[in-house]
């Protein structure tokens, strides 16, 4: 099957579909990158930078850069636009992930795990729309999906279901996510 052979009406032509794709995964990872950097600069202020939560965030944060750097590439390479909302997600993202860890190490992995389940879903959906021309691309997905899922774990075992207000945590972090996700695939 192609990418966008199966479309419903509305639905984006398939080479609108790929620089959806392109666009929103990279101002995602983007964002990852700065929540992790939020959270380690929260760390840093608070004495915490060593602890073993400031090592798994590191961690994270290194496979995020990694994830950043692909979709830097990608954009370039198809010359897909960034979204216009990219300044705006940098700051948010640092901001969500300074209080976060402000708030404790348990509360900085419930936002990972937040954001992980979201984008877990995020790139299910993604990989499945698209089609064996884009195959690469559906790689590329499937393996940074894995990698999401491999945070979200760590983070579980680090305690983030401990976190004061979790399923208030969780929640509103999930939905901007996802309010972050469908305005960047458009914006």
């Amino acid at each position: 099957m192609k990418t966008g052979e199966v479309r419903d009406p509305g639905d984006p032509e398939p080479r609108e579909l790929v620089e959806r794709t392109i666009r929103v995964d990279q101002a995602g990872e983007h964002g990852a990158v700065r929540i992790y950097e939020g959270q380690l600069a929260a760390l840093r202020w608070t004495g915490r930078a060593n602890s073993e939560a400031g090592r798994k965030i590191a961690a994270m944060a290194r496979a995020e850069r990694e994830h950043n750097k692909a979709f830097d590439r990608l954009m370039v390479e198809r010359r897909v636009r960034p979204t216009a909302l990219s300044p705006l997600w940098s700051v948010a993202g640092f901001a969500l992930g300074a209080v976060t860890a402000l708030l404790g190490d348990k509360a900085a992995m419930a936002c990972t795990v937040a954001v992980e389940e979201t984008i877990d879903e995020h790139y299910a959906r993604q990989a499945a729309a698209l089609g064996e021309d884009e195959a690469e691309l559906r790689g590329t997905v499937e393996k940074f999906r894995l990698e999401e899922i491999e945070h979200k774990d760590t983070a579980l075992a680090a305690g983030a279901e401990e976190a004061p207000a979790y399923e208030t945590l969780t929640t509103a972090i999930k939905a901007g996510s996802r309010l972050a996700i469908w305005l960047s695939t458009r914006i």
